[in-house]
């Protein structure tokens, strides 16, 4: 039996694009949580719904109130405020029967950009949002195996993702669309990363894990594929360049691998999606 409806699930984040689309794809088949801070006409009303602000509720009575086997996060806000919250779940998950499911990003590898990277490469970052990851991957790292699974993202797309929101919305004012030639990256769809979030719950998984696309692409060619699929045929390009040669940000699966089901291709985040 798929998903075991025992499991109590708490998605930190699920008013978000990526934690909405997370709760929706698991509320079936597990006892699902979520929670939001903003969209309180949509949620409030909704009673596998908290409101929870990681900068005025603590994180660690909400806990305690849902008693989650699954937590993810997915949430966003202050950088200082989300290592305080990060650090009252890593408690709460060490007391408890619980997991901490933390999505992290392809940023925590920014500050190598001559090759791809991989599950169980030394992170390094040059942005502060790159480092904010690496501090609570660090919590998570130090955790017994079975309390912690890292996910690892690329560039999440999606017919409502942010985005594509804002490339059409470009496209819609005649502004300007910012691409990076020399950029070479994975990718991912919103459809596929939760069907494999489901599995790594399901099968109750541990570790690190690259959730992209096995294979790579210039940012600029992506883009303008993505573009041609959505069908607005008149964009304005900006060419971006920071460097002078290629540079990575591309997080590949390869200690980690998922069945070959749950695999896919930067084509696949072109052709299974309308963009409509």
């Amino acid at each position: 039996m798929d998903g075991d409806r025992k499991n109590k699930i708490l998605i930190l984040g699920a008013s978000g694009f990526i934690g909405n689309a997370i709760y929706k794809e698991l509320c079936t088949f597990y006892d699902s949580y979520g929670t939001y801070c903003y969209n309180e006409n949509e949620y409030k009303e909704n009673q596998q719904f908290y409101k929870y602000n990681i900068e005025d509720i603590d994180t660690y009575e909400l806990l305690k109130t849902v008693k989650p086997d699954f937590i993810i996060s997915a949430i966003r806000g202050d950088f200082s405020a989300q290592v305080l919250a990060h650090q009252h779940i890593v408690e709460y998950v060490t007391k408890h029967k619980s997991k901490l499911i933390f999505l992290s990003s392809a940023n925590v590898f920014d500050a190598y950009s001559k090759y791809p990277s991989y599950e169980y490469d030394k992170t390094l970052s040059l942005s502060i949002y790159g480092r904010l990851k690496i501090t609570i991957e660090n919590m998570l790292l130090r955790l017994p195996k079975n309390k912690g699974v890292i996910i690892r993202l690329p560039m999440v797309f999606g017919n409502n993702s942010p985005r594509i929101k804002e490339i059409k919305a470009a496209i819609n004012k005649k502004e300007s669309i910012e691409i990076f030639p020399n950029l070479i990256l994975n990718v991912t769809y919103i459809d596929k990363l939760t069907q494999q979030i489901h599995y790594i719950i399901n099968h109750n998984k541990n570790g690190i894990f690259h959730l992209g696309s096995n294979d790579l692409v210039h940012h600029d060619e992506f883009i303008k594929d993505i573009i041609k699929k959505i069908g607005l045929y008149s964009p304005i390009y900006k060419q971006v360049y920071t460097s002078n040669e290629d540079r990575y940000l591309a997080v590949l699966p390869k200690s980690n691998k998922l069945p070959k089901h749950l695999r896919f291709t930067f084509q696949d985040t072109i052709d299974h999606h309308l963009f409509s």
